[in-house]
Protein backbone atom coordinates (compact mmCIF):
# COMPACT_ATOMS: atom_id res chain seq x y z
CA UNK A 1 0.00 0.00 0.00
CA UNK A 2 1.18 3.61 -0.51
CA UNK A 3 2.47 5.28 2.28
CA UNK A 4 1.30 8.53 0.84
CA UNK A 5 -2.59 7.93 0.93
CA UNK A 6 -4.44 10.04 2.70
CA UNK A 7 -3.60 9.46 6.35
CA UNK A 8 -6.88 8.46 8.69
CA UNK A 9 -6.21 8.93 12.07
CA UNK A 10 -7.14 5.95 14.53
CA UNK A 11 -10.73 6.83 16.14
CA UNK A 12 -11.54 9.27 12.75
CA UNK A 13 -13.79 6.87 11.19
CA UNK A 14 -16.75 8.17 13.59
CA UNK A 15 -15.99 12.25 12.17
CA UNK A 16 -15.02 11.61 8.67
CA UNK A 17 -15.88 10.05 5.26
CA UNK A 18 -14.63 7.07 4.29
CA UNK A 19 -14.38 5.43 0.69
CA UNK A 20 -14.20 2.05 -0.55
CA UNK A 21 -10.67 2.95 -1.84
CA UNK A 22 -9.34 4.08 1.65
CA UNK A 23 -9.82 1.20 2.97
CA UNK A 24 -7.62 -2.27 2.27
CA UNK A 25 -9.75 -5.65 1.86
CA UNK A 26 -8.72 -9.26 2.05
CA UNK A 27 -9.08 -9.77 -1.48
CA UNK A 28 -5.84 -7.36 -2.35
CA UNK A 29 -3.42 -9.47 -0.28
CA UNK A 30 -0.52 -10.16 -3.18
CA UNK A 31 0.35 -13.53 -4.11
CA UNK A 32 3.01 -13.73 -1.76
CA UNK A 33 0.93 -13.30 0.74
CA UNK A 34 -1.16 -15.67 0.11
CA UNK A 35 1.26 -18.36 -0.37
CA UNK A 36 2.47 -17.64 2.90
CA UNK A 37 -0.95 -18.43 4.42
CA UNK A 38 -1.66 -21.18 2.24
CA UNK A 39 1.83 -22.59 3.82
CA UNK A 40 0.78 -22.03 6.97
CA UNK A 41 -2.85 -23.65 6.64
CA UNK A 42 -0.89 -26.53 4.71
CA UNK A 43 1.49 -26.69 8.03
CA UNK A 44 -2.03 -26.64 10.29
CA UNK A 45 -4.01 -29.33 7.81
CA UNK A 46 -0.86 -32.12 8.32
CA UNK A 47 0.70 -31.14 11.73
CA UNK A 48 -2.49 -30.17 14.09
CA UNK A 49 -5.75 -31.13 12.41
CA UNK A 50 -4.87 -34.92 12.57
CA UNK A 51 -3.76 -34.80 16.02
CA UNK A 52 -6.51 -32.45 18.36
CA UNK A 53 -7.04 -35.17 20.39
CA UNK A 54 -3.70 -34.88 21.59
CA UNK A 55 -4.16 -31.21 22.82
CA UNK A 56 -7.73 -31.72 24.13
CA UNK A 57 -5.69 -34.53 26.76
CA UNK A 58 -3.10 -32.17 27.89
CA UNK A 59 -0.09 -33.15 25.59
CA UNK A 60 2.40 -29.35 26.44
CA UNK A 61 4.97 -31.30 24.69
CA UNK A 62 3.55 -31.87 21.76
CA UNK A 63 2.29 -28.15 21.83
CA UNK A 64 6.23 -27.44 22.25
CA UNK A 65 7.14 -29.66 19.12
CA UNK A 66 4.39 -28.18 17.10
CA UNK A 67 6.24 -24.66 18.20
CA UNK A 68 9.06 -25.44 17.61
CA UNK A 69 8.43 -26.75 14.09
CA UNK A 70 6.61 -23.65 13.19
CA UNK A 71 9.90 -21.99 14.04
CA UNK A 72 11.83 -24.01 11.72
CA UNK A 73 8.99 -22.96 9.07
CA UNK A 74 9.78 -18.94 10.01
CA UNK A 75 6.32 -18.70 11.14
CA UNK A 76 7.46 -17.23 14.39
CA UNK A 77 9.46 -14.80 12.85
CA UNK A 78 7.40 -12.82 10.46
CA UNK A 79 6.86 -9.50 11.86
CA UNK A 80 10.74 -10.06 13.37
CA UNK A 81 13.57 -7.58 11.11
CA UNK A 82 15.40 -9.97 9.23
CA UNK A 83 18.68 -8.75 10.96
CA UNK A 84 17.35 -10.26 14.16
CA UNK A 85 16.51 -13.82 11.96
CA UNK A 86 13.25 -13.07 11.35
CA UNK A 87 11.45 -12.83 8.27
CA UNK A 88 10.73 -9.00 8.29
CA UNK A 89 7.19 -9.03 6.62
CA UNK A 90 4.48 -6.39 7.51
CA UNK A 91 2.31 -6.05 10.03
CA UNK A 92 -0.82 -7.47 8.05
CA UNK A 93 1.13 -10.65 6.66
CA UNK A 94 1.54 -10.79 10.85
CA UNK A 95 -2.03 -10.76 10.92
CA UNK A 96 -2.50 -13.30 8.17
CA UNK A 97 -0.44 -15.71 9.51
CA UNK A 98 -1.99 -15.90 12.83
CA UNK A 99 -5.55 -16.14 11.17
CA UNK A 100 -4.66 -19.09 9.35
CA UNK A 101 -2.34 -20.90 12.33
CA UNK A 102 -4.81 -20.55 14.74
CA UNK A 103 -7.79 -22.02 12.95
CA UNK A 104 -7.71 -26.07 14.60
CA UNK A 105 -7.33 -25.52 18.18
CA UNK A 106 -7.08 -22.50 21.02
CA UNK A 107 -4.12 -24.75 22.70
CA UNK A 108 -1.57 -23.57 19.85
CA UNK A 109 -3.41 -19.89 19.11
CA UNK A 110 -2.93 -19.18 22.16
CA UNK A 111 0.96 -20.48 22.30
CA UNK A 112 1.67 -18.60 19.33
CA UNK A 113 -0.15 -15.53 19.98
CA UNK A 114 1.85 -15.40 23.76
CA UNK A 115 5.02 -16.08 22.28
CA UNK A 116 4.70 -13.86 18.43
CA UNK A 117 2.91 -10.99 20.37
CA UNK A 118 3.69 -10.23 23.86
CA UNK A 119 6.80 -12.53 24.39
CA UNK A 120 8.73 -11.04 21.50
CA UNK A 121 7.22 -7.80 20.83
CA UNK A 122 8.22 -5.68 23.99
CA UNK A 123 12.10 -6.69 23.18
CA UNK A 124 11.54 -5.60 19.43
CA UNK A 125 10.16 -2.50 20.54
CA UNK A 126 11.63 -1.32 23.61
CA UNK A 127 14.80 -3.29 23.42
CA UNK A 128 18.06 -2.05 23.05
CA UNK A 129 20.36 -3.02 20.55
CA UNK A 130 22.13 -5.07 22.57
CA UNK A 131 19.05 -7.06 23.98
CA UNK A 132 17.10 -7.46 20.39
CA UNK A 133 20.45 -9.09 18.92
CA UNK A 134 20.92 -11.62 21.90
CA UNK A 135 17.14 -12.47 21.84
CA UNK A 136 15.25 -11.93 18.87
CA UNK A 137 17.04 -14.67 16.85
CA UNK A 138 16.52 -17.22 19.46
CA UNK A 139 12.78 -15.90 19.89
CA UNK A 140 12.47 -16.14 15.50
CA UNK A 141 13.71 -19.41 15.78
CA UNK A 142 11.70 -21.08 17.92
CA UNK A 143 14.68 -21.95 20.05
CA UNK A 144 13.32 -20.03 22.51
CA UNK A 145 10.05 -19.57 23.66
CA UNK A 146 8.84 -16.73 25.39
CA UNK A 147 5.82 -15.86 28.01
CA UNK A 148 4.71 -12.75 29.20
CA UNK A 149 4.53 -12.41 33.62
CA UNK A 150 2.33 -9.32 34.18
CA UNK A 151 -1.08 -10.44 35.54
CA UNK A 152 -0.95 -11.15 39.90
CA UNK A 153 -3.23 -12.25 42.16
CA UNK A 154 -4.21 -8.51 43.15
CA UNK A 155 -3.59 -7.12 39.86
CA UNK A 156 -5.30 -8.29 36.82
CA UNK A 157 -7.02 -5.01 34.79
CA UNK A 158 -5.52 -2.95 36.98
CA UNK A 159 -1.98 -3.60 35.91
CA UNK A 160 -0.10 -1.04 37.58
CA UNK A 161 -0.97 -2.36 40.96
CA UNK A 162 1.03 -5.15 41.04
CA UNK A 163 3.01 -5.77 43.99
CA UNK A 164 6.43 -7.81 42.81
CA UNK A 165 9.14 -5.81 43.86
CA UNK A 166 12.53 -5.32 42.45
CA UNK A 167 15.42 -3.98 44.03
CA UNK A 168 18.69 -2.46 42.74
CA UNK A 169 21.80 -4.76 44.70
CA UNK A 170 24.05 -2.90 46.89
CA UNK A 171 26.73 -2.64 44.30
CA UNK A 172 24.09 -1.61 41.63
CA UNK A 173 25.18 -4.28 39.30
CA UNK A 174 21.75 -6.38 39.63
CA UNK A 175 17.82 -6.23 40.41
CA UNK A 176 16.88 -8.85 43.07
CA UNK A 177 13.08 -9.55 42.19
CA UNK A 178 10.23 -11.06 44.50
CA UNK A 179 6.73 -11.42 43.84
CA UNK A 180 4.00 -13.53 42.08
CA UNK A 181 2.75 -13.73 38.95
CA UNK A 182 -0.44 -15.92 37.39
CA UNK A 183 -2.36 -16.81 34.73
CA UNK A 184 0.97 -16.61 32.50
CA UNK A 185 0.16 -18.60 29.15
CA UNK A 186 3.64 -20.45 27.89
CA UNK A 187 5.06 -20.81 31.37
CA UNK A 188 5.84 -24.30 31.73
CA UNK A 189 7.59 -24.57 28.04
CA UNK A 190 8.93 -20.66 28.18
CA UNK A 191 12.77 -19.70 28.37
CA UNK A 192 12.60 -16.13 28.19
CA UNK A 193 9.98 -14.04 30.86
CA UNK A 194 8.91 -10.38 30.24
CA UNK A 195 8.26 -9.47 34.01
CA UNK A 196 6.85 -6.39 35.48
CA UNK A 197 8.12 -5.70 38.67
CA UNK A 198 8.00 -2.01 40.95
CA UNK A 199 11.50 -0.74 41.74
CA UNK A 200 10.95 0.91 45.47
CA UNK A 201 7.88 3.09 45.33
CA UNK A 202 7.97 4.18 41.58
CA UNK A 203 4.99 5.06 40.62
CA UNK A 204 4.59 2.64 37.74
CA UNK A 205 5.93 -0.50 37.01
CA UNK A 206 9.46 -1.38 35.16
CA UNK A 207 9.83 -3.87 32.20
CA UNK A 208 12.36 -7.12 32.67
CA UNK A 209 13.97 -10.01 30.65
CA UNK A 210 14.31 -13.15 32.97
CA UNK A 211 15.56 -16.15 31.34
CA UNK A 212 14.93 -19.71 32.41
CA UNK A 213 16.82 -21.45 34.93
CA UNK A 214 17.84 -18.35 36.84
CA UNK A 215 18.39 -19.57 40.96
CA UNK A 216 14.65 -18.37 42.92
CA UNK A 217 12.24 -18.65 39.59
CA UNK A 218 10.05 -21.26 39.99
CA UNK A 219 6.49 -22.52 38.75
CA UNK A 220 3.02 -23.55 39.98
CA UNK A 221 1.13 -26.45 38.72
CA UNK A 222 -0.47 -26.53 35.31
CA UNK A 223 -4.13 -24.67 35.81
CA UNK A 224 -6.80 -26.97 34.73
CA UNK A 225 -8.69 -25.11 32.54
CA UNK A 226 -12.14 -25.22 30.60
CA UNK A 227 -10.32 -24.80 27.20
CA UNK A 228 -6.83 -24.39 25.61
CA UNK A 229 -5.83 -27.39 27.40
CA UNK A 230 -2.80 -28.05 26.25
CA UNK A 231 -1.58 -24.03 26.02
CA UNK A 232 0.79 -23.72 29.63
CA UNK A 233 -1.21 -21.76 32.03
CA UNK A 234 1.09 -21.51 35.51
CA UNK A 235 1.89 -19.29 38.42
CA UNK A 236 5.49 -17.98 38.28
CA UNK A 237 6.96 -17.40 41.44
CA UNK A 238 10.46 -14.78 42.15
CA UNK A 239 12.45 -15.25 45.29
CA UNK A 240 15.50 -13.65 45.48
CA UNK A 241 15.50 -13.67 41.30
CA UNK A 242 18.67 -11.77 40.67
CA UNK A 243 19.43 -10.45 37.12
CA UNK A 244 22.12 -8.20 35.51
CA UNK A 245 21.35 -4.40 35.27
CA UNK A 246 20.68 -5.04 31.52
CA UNK A 247 18.22 -6.73 31.80
CA UNK A 248 16.17 -3.47 32.32
CA UNK A 249 13.23 -3.62 29.20
CA UNK A 250 12.90 0.20 27.72
CA UNK A 251 13.50 2.71 30.86
CA UNK A 252 12.70 2.54 34.55
CA UNK A 253 8.94 3.19 35.15
CA UNK A 254 7.89 2.59 31.71
CA UNK A 255 6.36 -0.83 31.88
CA UNK A 256 2.78 -0.03 31.71
CA UNK A 257 3.74 2.02 28.62
CA UNK A 258 5.49 -1.30 27.32
CA UNK A 259 2.95 -3.68 29.01
CA UNK A 260 -0.42 -1.25 27.10
CA UNK A 261 0.89 -1.42 23.90
CA UNK A 262 2.15 -4.72 23.95
CA UNK A 263 -1.74 -5.28 24.88
CA UNK A 264 -2.68 -3.32 22.06
CA UNK A 265 -0.79 -5.71 19.18
CA UNK A 266 -2.01 -8.36 21.29
CA UNK A 267 -5.45 -7.47 20.88
CA UNK A 268 -5.90 -7.02 17.04
CA UNK A 269 -3.88 -9.85 16.95
CA UNK A 270 -6.51 -12.26 18.43
CA UNK A 271 -9.13 -10.57 16.31
CA UNK A 272 -6.93 -12.25 13.81
CA UNK A 273 -6.92 -15.37 15.64
CA UNK A 274 -10.04 -15.89 15.68
CA UNK A 275 -10.57 -15.69 12.12
CA UNK A 276 -9.86 -19.25 10.34
CA UNK A 277 -11.70 -21.33 13.76
CA UNK A 278 -14.65 -19.27 12.08
CA UNK A 279 -14.35 -20.23 8.85
CA UNK A 280 -13.31 -24.18 10.03
CA UNK A 281 -16.30 -23.76 12.31
CA UNK A 282 -19.01 -22.73 9.88
CA UNK A 283 -17.59 -25.21 7.25
CA UNK A 284 -17.51 -28.47 9.61
CA UNK A 285 -21.33 -27.40 10.65
CA UNK A 286 -21.62 -26.97 7.00
CA UNK A 287 -20.81 -30.68 6.00
CA UNK A 288 -22.82 -32.33 9.01
CA UNK A 289 -26.10 -30.37 8.24
CA UNK A 290 -25.60 -31.28 4.29
CA UNK A 291 -25.02 -34.89 5.51
CA UNK A 292 -27.34 -35.12 8.37
CA UNK A 293 -31.17 -35.91 7.63
CA UNK A 294 -34.01 -35.90 9.90
CA UNK A 295 -37.29 -36.75 7.98
CA UNK A 296 -35.53 -37.57 5.12
CA UNK A 297 -34.20 -34.87 4.38
CA UNK A 298 -30.44 -32.79 4.57
CA UNK A 299 -30.98 -30.48 7.98
CA UNK A 300 -29.58 -27.94 5.85
CA UNK A 301 -32.57 -27.31 3.27
CA UNK A 302 -34.37 -26.25 6.72
CA UNK A 303 -34.65 -22.46 7.16
CA UNK A 304 -33.96 -22.18 10.75
CA UNK A 305 -30.62 -24.25 9.89
CA UNK A 306 -29.77 -21.85 7.17
CA UNK A 307 -30.37 -18.73 9.15
CA UNK A 308 -28.22 -19.82 11.11
CA UNK A 309 -25.04 -20.31 8.51
CA UNK A 310 -26.29 -16.78 7.44
CA UNK A 311 -25.84 -15.18 10.23
CA UNK A 312 -22.58 -16.98 10.82
CA UNK A 313 -21.24 -15.88 7.75
CA UNK A 314 -22.19 -12.48 7.95
CA UNK A 315 -20.75 -12.15 11.40
CA UNK A 316 -17.58 -13.44 10.16
CA UNK A 317 -17.42 -11.50 6.87
CA UNK A 318 -17.83 -8.15 8.87
CA UNK A 319 -15.03 -9.34 11.49
CA UNK A 320 -12.73 -10.21 8.79
CA UNK A 321 -13.32 -7.08 6.96
CA UNK A 322 -12.83 -5.24 9.67
CA UNK A 323 -9.56 -6.69 10.96
CA UNK A 324 -7.56 -6.41 8.22
CA UNK A 325 -8.61 -3.14 7.38
CA UNK A 326 -7.48 -2.02 11.03
CA UNK A 327 -4.01 -4.23 10.24
CA UNK A 328 -3.58 -2.41 7.01
CA UNK A 329 -4.24 0.93 8.60
CA UNK A 330 -1.70 -0.07 11.19
CA UNK A 331 1.05 -1.43 8.38
CA UNK A 332 0.31 2.12 6.41
CA UNK A 333 1.01 3.92 9.67
CA UNK A 334 4.37 2.26 10.25
CA UNK A 335 5.31 2.99 6.64
CA UNK A 336 4.06 6.97 6.71
CA UNK A 337 6.33 7.36 9.81
CA UNK A 338 9.35 5.57 8.58
CA UNK A 339 9.43 7.50 5.30
CA UNK A 340 9.28 10.59 7.35
CA UNK A 341 12.32 9.82 9.08
CA UNK A 342 11.09 8.15 12.26
CA UNK A 343 13.17 5.55 13.72
CA UNK A 344 12.10 2.25 12.85
CA UNK A 345 11.58 0.69 16.36
CA UNK A 346 9.37 4.72 17.33
CA UNK A 347 7.65 4.17 14.06
CA UNK A 348 6.51 0.54 14.75
CA UNK A 349 5.52 1.69 18.32
CA UNK A 350 3.63 4.81 17.02
CA UNK A 351 2.09 2.98 14.06
CA UNK A 352 0.37 0.64 16.44
CA UNK A 353 -0.61 3.13 19.31
CA UNK A 354 -2.24 5.60 17.14
CA UNK A 355 -4.73 2.60 16.42
CA UNK A 356 -5.02 1.57 19.97
CA UNK A 357 -9.21 2.10 19.32
CA UNK A 358 -9.36 0.17 16.67
CA UNK A 359 -7.40 -2.40 18.58
CA UNK A 360 -10.01 -2.58 21.42
CA UNK A 361 -13.04 -2.92 18.90
CA UNK A 362 -11.76 -5.75 17.10
CA UNK A 363 -10.63 -7.30 20.56
CA UNK A 364 -14.48 -7.16 21.89
CA UNK A 365 -16.25 -7.52 18.76
CA UNK A 366 -14.29 -10.99 16.99
CA UNK A 367 -14.01 -12.60 20.01
CA UNK A 368 -18.48 -12.26 20.65
CA UNK A 369 -18.83 -13.04 16.84
CA UNK A 370 -16.64 -16.02 17.13
CA UNK A 371 -18.31 -16.98 20.31
CA UNK A 372 -21.96 -17.02 18.71
CA UNK A 373 -20.26 -18.88 16.07
CA UNK A 374 -19.03 -21.89 18.23
CA UNK A 375 -22.20 -21.42 19.64
CA UNK A 376 -24.54 -21.77 16.71
CA UNK A 377 -21.80 -24.29 15.33
CA UNK A 378 -22.61 -26.88 18.35
CA UNK A 379 -26.43 -26.07 18.66
CA UNK A 380 -26.24 -27.60 14.21
CA UNK A 381 -24.82 -30.62 15.35
CA UNK A 382 -27.45 -30.89 17.92
CA UNK A 383 -26.51 -34.04 20.81
CA UNK A 384 -23.35 -34.93 18.60
CA UNK A 385 -22.40 -31.17 19.40
CA UNK A 386 -22.10 -31.87 23.41
CA UNK A 387 -19.98 -35.36 22.71
CA UNK A 388 -15.76 -34.78 23.04
CA UNK A 389 -15.77 -36.91 19.60
CA UNK A 390 -16.35 -33.48 17.59
CA UNK A 391 -14.56 -31.21 16.71
CA UNK A 392 -16.90 -28.08 17.79
CA UNK A 393 -17.20 -28.92 21.36
CA UNK A 394 -13.71 -28.46 21.94
CA UNK A 395 -13.98 -25.29 20.00
CA UNK A 396 -17.02 -23.89 22.24
CA UNK A 397 -14.60 -24.03 25.20
CA UNK A 398 -11.66 -22.96 23.58
CA UNK A 399 -13.10 -19.60 21.82
CA UNK A 400 -14.77 -18.73 25.33
CA UNK A 401 -10.88 -17.74 26.93
CA UNK A 402 -11.23 -15.21 24.30
CA UNK A 403 -13.54 -12.66 25.58
CA UNK A 404 -11.32 -12.50 29.02
CA UNK A 405 -7.50 -12.04 27.88
CA UNK A 406 -5.73 -9.13 26.46
CA UNK A 407 -8.47 -7.15 28.92
CA UNK A 408 -11.92 -8.45 29.27
CA UNK A 409 -14.30 -7.35 26.83
CA UNK A 410 -15.74 -4.78 29.36
CA UNK A 411 -12.70 -3.35 30.01
CA UNK A 412 -12.13 -2.56 26.45
CA UNK A 413 -15.48 -1.45 25.52
CA UNK A 414 -14.73 1.49 28.42
CA UNK A 415 -11.00 1.98 26.85
CA UNK A 416 -13.03 2.50 23.69
CA UNK A 417 -14.83 5.07 24.49
CA UNK A 418 -12.26 6.67 27.03
CA UNK A 419 -9.04 6.82 24.58
CA UNK A 420 -11.39 8.60 21.87
CA UNK A 421 -12.64 11.06 24.80
CA UNK A 422 -8.91 12.05 25.71
CA UNK A 423 -7.95 12.04 21.81
CA UNK A 424 -10.61 15.17 21.91
CA UNK A 425 -9.51 16.64 24.42
CA UNK A 426 -5.95 16.65 23.28
CA UNK A 427 -7.21 18.10 20.32
CA UNK A 428 -6.25 15.04 18.50
CA UNK A 429 -9.90 14.43 16.99
CA UNK A 430 -13.01 17.21 16.39
CA UNK A 431 -15.47 15.34 18.31
CA UNK A 432 -17.24 18.63 19.83
CA UNK A 433 -18.13 20.50 16.67
CA UNK A 434 -20.21 17.30 15.04
CA UNK A 435 -21.76 16.39 17.78
CA UNK A 436 -22.51 20.45 18.52
CA UNK A 437 -23.79 20.34 14.46
CA UNK A 438 -25.81 17.17 15.43
CA UNK A 439 -27.38 18.63 18.22
CA UNK A 440 -28.97 21.44 16.08
CA UNK A 441 -29.94 18.95 13.72
CA UNK A 442 -32.67 17.65 16.47
CA UNK A 443 -34.42 21.30 16.02
CA UNK A 444 -34.37 21.25 12.73
CA UNK A 445 -37.80 19.41 10.66
CA UNK A 446 -36.83 16.66 9.05
CA UNK A 447 -36.38 16.44 5.30
CA UNK A 448 -38.76 14.07 3.88
CA UNK A 449 -37.29 14.08 0.65
CA UNK A 450 -37.16 10.26 -0.65
CA UNK A 451 -32.93 9.98 -1.53
CA UNK A 452 -32.29 8.30 -4.69
CA UNK A 453 -31.10 4.59 -3.66
CA UNK A 454 -30.36 3.51 -6.93
CA UNK A 455 -26.82 2.28 -6.98
CA UNK A 456 -25.59 -0.66 -5.00
CA UNK A 457 -25.21 -0.23 -0.92
CA UNK A 458 -26.14 3.86 -1.43
CA UNK A 459 -28.84 3.46 1.41
CA UNK A 460 -26.25 1.63 3.51
CA UNK A 461 -23.70 4.36 2.96
CA UNK A 462 -26.18 7.39 4.64
CA UNK A 463 -27.40 5.28 7.04
CA UNK A 464 -23.89 4.49 8.50
CA UNK A 465 -23.58 7.88 8.35
CA UNK A 466 -26.50 8.48 10.26
CA UNK A 467 -25.16 6.13 12.75
CA UNK A 468 -22.37 8.29 13.54
CA UNK A 469 -24.44 11.11 14.33
CA UNK A 470 -26.39 8.65 16.77
CA UNK A 471 -23.40 7.93 18.49
CA UNK A 472 -22.46 11.48 18.93
CA UNK A 473 -25.81 12.81 19.96
CA UNK A 474 -25.66 10.32 22.94
CA UNK A 475 -22.12 10.51 23.60
CA UNK A 476 -21.93 14.27 23.67
CA UNK A 477 -24.88 14.25 25.59
CA UNK A 478 -23.81 11.92 27.90
CA UNK A 479 -20.12 14.42 28.21
CA UNK A 480 -22.57 17.40 28.88
CA UNK A 481 -24.39 15.65 31.53
CA UNK A 482 -21.63 14.52 33.75
CA UNK A 483 -18.23 16.16 32.85
CA UNK A 484 -15.48 14.56 34.23
CA UNK A 485 -17.04 12.17 36.19
CA UNK A 486 -18.51 10.34 32.72
CA UNK A 487 -15.89 7.45 33.34
CA UNK A 488 -17.73 6.61 36.18
CA UNK A 489 -20.96 6.09 34.51
CA UNK A 490 -19.86 2.77 33.28
CA UNK A 491 -23.21 1.40 32.16
CA UNK A 492 -23.24 4.24 29.68
CA UNK A 493 -19.89 4.15 28.75
CA UNK A 494 -20.74 0.56 27.65
CA UNK A 495 -23.72 1.03 25.77
CA UNK A 496 -22.07 4.43 24.13
CA UNK A 497 -18.90 1.26 23.12
CA UNK A 498 -21.25 -0.68 21.12
CA UNK A 499 -22.87 1.76 19.15
CA UNK A 500 -19.33 2.56 18.19
CA UNK A 501 -18.09 -0.88 17.81
CA UNK A 502 -21.31 -2.06 15.37
CA UNK A 503 -20.26 1.18 13.38
CA UNK A 504 -16.87 0.13 12.61
CA UNK A 505 -17.81 -3.27 11.78
CA UNK A 506 -20.42 -2.43 9.55
CA UNK A 507 -18.80 0.13 7.73
CA UNK A 508 -15.93 -1.88 7.18
CA UNK A 509 -17.92 -4.79 5.71
CA UNK A 510 -20.12 -1.92 3.52
CA UNK A 511 -17.15 -0.73 2.37
CA UNK A 512 -15.94 -4.04 1.31
CA UNK A 513 -18.84 -5.30 -0.45
CA UNK A 514 -18.50 -1.62 -2.48
CA UNK A 515 -15.18 -1.65 -2.90
CA UNK A 516 -16.10 -5.52 -4.65
CA UNK A 517 -18.92 -4.51 -6.75
CA UNK A 518 -16.39 -1.90 -8.20
CA UNK A 519 -14.30 -4.31 -8.91
CA UNK A 520 -16.59 -6.82 -10.44
CA UNK A 521 -14.70 -9.45 -8.51
CA UNK A 522 -16.93 -12.58 -8.19
CA UNK A 523 -17.71 -12.70 -5.05
CA UNK A 524 -19.41 -8.98 -4.95
CA UNK A 525 -23.21 -10.15 -4.88
CA UNK A 526 -22.07 -12.63 -1.77
CA UNK A 527 -20.49 -9.61 -0.17
CA UNK A 528 -23.25 -6.93 -0.66
CA UNK A 529 -25.78 -9.63 0.66
CA UNK A 530 -23.51 -10.09 3.57
CA UNK A 531 -23.10 -7.03 4.41
CA UNK A 532 -26.87 -5.55 4.32
CA UNK A 533 -28.02 -8.55 6.73
CA UNK A 534 -24.64 -7.27 9.14
CA UNK A 535 -26.28 -3.54 8.72
CA UNK A 536 -29.59 -4.99 9.93
CA UNK A 537 -27.89 -6.49 13.06
CA UNK A 538 -25.82 -3.36 13.67
CA UNK A 539 -28.89 -0.91 13.22
CA UNK A 540 -31.19 -2.98 15.34
CA UNK A 541 -28.26 -3.09 17.68
CA UNK A 542 -27.38 0.56 17.94
CA UNK A 543 -30.69 1.54 18.38
CA UNK A 544 -30.64 -0.90 21.10
CA UNK A 545 -27.45 0.51 23.18
CA UNK A 546 -28.42 4.17 22.58
CA UNK A 547 -31.86 3.85 23.63
CA UNK A 548 -30.91 2.44 27.32
CA UNK A 549 -27.76 5.25 27.19
CA UNK A 550 -30.77 7.85 26.89
CA UNK A 551 -32.81 6.37 29.30
CA UNK A 552 -30.05 6.25 31.94
CA UNK A 553 -29.52 10.08 31.88
CA UNK A 554 -32.30 12.39 30.31
CA UNK A 555 -36.23 12.75 31.09
CA UNK A 556 -39.48 14.33 29.42
CA UNK A 557 -39.04 16.77 26.54
CA UNK A 558 -35.27 16.37 26.34
CA UNK A 559 -35.27 12.15 26.51
CA UNK A 560 -38.48 12.44 23.89
CA UNK A 561 -36.35 14.43 21.76
CA UNK A 562 -33.44 12.38 21.47
CA UNK A 563 -35.02 9.35 21.22
CA UNK A 564 -37.38 10.88 18.19
CA UNK A 565 -33.20 11.59 16.98
CA UNK A 566 -32.12 8.04 17.46
CA UNK A 567 -35.14 6.65 15.70
CA UNK A 568 -34.63 8.77 12.18
CA UNK A 569 -30.89 7.94 12.76
CA UNK A 570 -31.58 4.17 12.40
CA UNK A 571 -34.68 4.62 10.36
CA UNK A 572 -34.26 2.62 6.61
CA UNK A 573 -36.07 3.61 3.46
CA UNK A 574 -36.39 0.60 2.13
CA UNK A 575 -35.69 -1.87 5.25
CA UNK A 576 -33.60 -5.14 4.21
CA UNK A 577 -35.29 -8.63 4.58
CA UNK A 578 -33.22 -11.01 6.47
CA UNK A 579 -35.32 -13.98 5.62
CA UNK A 580 -34.27 -13.20 1.92
CA UNK A 581 -31.12 -12.53 2.58
CA UNK A 582 -30.73 -15.56 4.76
CA UNK A 583 -31.80 -17.72 2.27
CA UNK A 584 -29.50 -16.62 -0.80
CA UNK A 585 -26.37 -16.19 1.72
CA UNK A 586 -27.38 -19.88 2.74
CA UNK A 587 -28.20 -21.45 -0.32
CA UNK A 588 -24.05 -20.63 -1.41
CA UNK A 589 -22.46 -22.03 1.37
CA UNK A 590 -24.87 -25.12 1.35
CA UNK A 591 -23.80 -25.54 -2.55
CA UNK A 592 -20.12 -25.03 -1.67
CA UNK A 593 -20.22 -26.85 1.52
CA UNK A 594 -17.54 -24.81 2.90
CA UNK A 595 -17.85 -21.32 3.79
CA UNK A 596 -16.07 -20.10 0.53
CA UNK A 597 -15.84 -16.33 0.87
Amino acid sequence: MSTDKNFIKGGEFLIRDIEPNDIFIPEEFSEEQLMMAQATTDFIDKEVWPNKARFENKDYAFTLEVMKKAGELGLLGISVPEEYGGLGMGFNTGMLVCDRISGATGSLSTAYGAHTGIGTLPILLYGNEEQKQKYLPKLASGEWIGAYCLTEPGAGSDANSGRTKAELSDDGKSYVINGQKMWISNAGYADLFIVFARIEDDKNITGFIVEKGVEGLTLGDEEHKMGIRASSTRQVFFNNVTIPVGNLLGERNGGFKIAMNALNVGRIKLSAACLDANRRGISVSIKYANEREQFKTPISSFGAIQSKFADMAAKHFATESASYRAGQDIEDNIARLTAEGVDPQEAKLKGVEEYAIECAIMKVHTSEASTFIADEAVQIHGGMGFSADTTVESAYRDVRIARIYEGTNEINRMLTVGMLLKKAMKGELDLMSPAMKVAGELMEIPDFDTPDYSQPLSEEAELLGKMKKAILMVAGKAVETFGMNVEEEQEVLMSVADMIIETYVAQSAVLRAAKLTQSGHANAEAAREMARLYMYFATEKLHLAGKEAIYAFTEGDEQRMMLMGLRRFTKWQNPPNPKELRRSIAKRIIEANKYPF
